[in-house]
């Protein structure tokens, strides 16, 4: 069967899906965060290729510049529910001066993509148009409706991308029930020899922090009792070491579950007295996949307080990135009033819900279908993302989203420490089988 399905995909598609990733890359869409990022030339760029494709693109801005795309397939059969297929166009910084090519050169050397975006999420950009012209070519209408959506500001709050859209533009969306997008179905080797393919079916959700600490301004060189940058340090100390308890819920369990059978553990999950940490520790690396994951988190990130060193200021405030699982957001909330006490006041800068996707639903069947027919030796396992893609936003509409951008590494090459990272890059045989996987996939869907 690998062998009809990779005849499904031409060579001018597995050229292509190199072309539009490196392409794509040379588009410098640096999100900063302040507002100053403009996918719109990458937005025109996309919906160039699919108006050659024979779609419709619209491009839609809530900001001049801040560029958005969405097209439908219209599928063969109207009662299908219908599939929503995304991906966004912006990216996090980089410092040229510190990577072995320049970021945004998007070059092609010794059989791999560099540059900005090769990974998160330009690839799986580049895979989509492929298989949609692919598709085009040959006159291929999927089963379902299909609805390409190309996005601004994931990297930031998702306020001019994916929000933008799920608030303003719901009727682009109609009949979409499921969607697929980042972060899902790409190796993860364990060092053993085994081979792990995890596609998410969950995420943790956003809880960004903003602390503020107030207190009685005054000279540095006397007593105050009501030092706000104090307040502030034994509050954003509190809050960083603190240990969050276990909390499994039913996408971590499943990838439990799976991962050992995976490695002939024999275990209850369901078990009351579950040692957790036992069981990730006898899984050895893969354990990665999971551990981010059974607990909430709060990192502190930000610290900003005073102007001069012998004046005590009256404010201080801190940033904390905070992570919840599905259905713990009360207790998130409830744990931060009680660390930061009486002195601190702590409010959601931006705030995103966490999510869950069914493992035992037919699209997530067909995902592992996909993926196992090109890479038979590996495993494919659910997991929790442990942070967070424009699914949640998309969530609004009632679409229930999974990590899925396939890709088949190398042993060696760490992909998870590619985002956002120095040298990110992408093998071109990476690509060819992205785009294998994920036309085996939406024809099947």
């Amino acid at each position: 069967m690998a062998d009809a399905f990779s005849q499904a995909v031409d060579q001018q598609a597995l050229d292509e899906v190199v072309t539009f990733t490196s392409e794509l890359i040379r588009i410098d869409t640096t999100n900063r965060g302040g507002g100053d990022c403009k996918e719109r030339p990458a937005a025109e760029y996309a919906a160039e290729l699919l108006a050659g494709a024979g779609l419709e693109p619209t491009i839609l801005e809530r900001t001049p510049g801040r560029g958005n795309v969405v097209a439908r397939i219209e599928g063969t059969d109207p009662s299908a529910d219908a599939l929503l297929v995304h991906g966004h166009l912006d990216v996090v910084p980089a410092e040229a001066a510190d990577w072995s090519v320049h970021p945004f050169s998007g070059e092609v050397r010794d059989g791999v993509v560099w540059g900005r975006g090769a990974v998160d999420m330009k690839n799986m950009d580049a895979m989509i148009l492929a298989t949609v012209r692919q598709w085009a070519r040959v006159g291929y209408r999927p089963r379902r409706d299909i609805v390409i959506a190309f996005t601004a500001d994931e990297e930031a709050s998702a306020e001019d991308g994916s929000g933008f859209l799920a608030d303003r533009h719901a009727g682009l969306f109609e009949g979409c029930t499921e969607g697929i997008s980042e972060s899902g179905a790409f190796t993860f080797h364990d060092g053993s020899g085994k081979q792990l393919y995890p596609i998410a079916a969950g995420e943790r959700g956003t809880g960004w922090l903003k602390l503020t600490a107030r207190g009685k301004a005054g000279h540095g060189s006397k007593v105050n009792r009501a030092n706000a940058v104090s307040r502030l340090a034994s509050a954003v100390a509190r809050i960083g070491d603190h240990e969050w308890p276990l909390r499994l819920t039913p996408t971590v369990r499943a990838a439990l579950s799976e991962m050992a059978s995976v490695y002939g553990i024999e275990v209850d999950i369901d078990a009351p007295d579950l040692d957790v940490d036992a069981l990730l520790g006898r899984i050895g690396p893969a354990a990665d996949l999971v551990a981010p994951t059974v607990r909430n988190s709060s990192n502190p990130t930000m610290l900003s307080a005073g102007y001069k060193i012998n004046v005590i200021p009256g404010e201080a405030v801190a940033h904390v990135d905070g992570r919840y699982l599905p259905g713990t957001e009360d207790e998130f909330r409830a744990t931060l009033d009680a660390l930061t006490g009486p002195d601190v006041d702590w409010e959601y800068e931006h705030r995103e819900v966490a999510l869950q996707a069914p493992v035992d639903s037919p699209t997530f069947a067909r995902m592992r279908a996909a993926v196992e027919e090109f890479a038979p030796e590996g495993h494919v396992v659910p997991y929790c993302m442990s942070g967070g893609t424009d699914a949640k936003q998309f969530s609004r509409l009632g679409i229930t989203g999974y990590g899925f951008a396939p890709l088949k590494l190398p042993e060696g090459f760490d992909y998870q420490a590619l985002f956002h990272g120095v040298d990110e890059r992408v093998p071109v045989e990476a690509l060819h089988f992205g785009v294998r996987v994920l036309d085996r996939f939406l024809r099947t869907a």
